[in-house]
């Protein structure tokens, strides 16, 4: 048997992924007061997340209920909605690896 067929197959690597640093809006409300702006630098100097190295992803898991602008790389659908029902903005800002 030839040595292709006798070697065990081992899936598919994605090299085109992104990885992302993700954060739940329930964790911003905690945190930031009322009518302030979150950004990758300011989540890293409050301690929610170690480094702005990777792009910054927010989820919609928990609830949000005071107004902030939030500036991040991506946003699930759900989290734009909590956040712009809360009263404030979620702004898409380019960068990040």
């Amino acid at each position: 048997m030839p040595l292709q067929r006798r070697t065990p197959k081992r899936g598919f690597t994605n090299i085109f992924k992104t990885n992302c640093s993700v954060l739940n809006v329930g964790r911003l409300s905690e945190e930031f007061p009322p009518g302030s702006t979150v950004t990758p630098d300011s989540l890293v100097e409050k301690g929610l997340l170690k480094n702005n190295k990777r792009p910054v992803k927010i989820l919609g898991d928990g609830e949000i209920n005071v107004a902030l602008t939030v500036k991040a790389n991506m946003f699930s659908q759900r989290a734009v909605a909590k956040i712009e029902a809360a009263g404030g903005k979620a702004e898409v800002i380019e960068g990040g690896v």
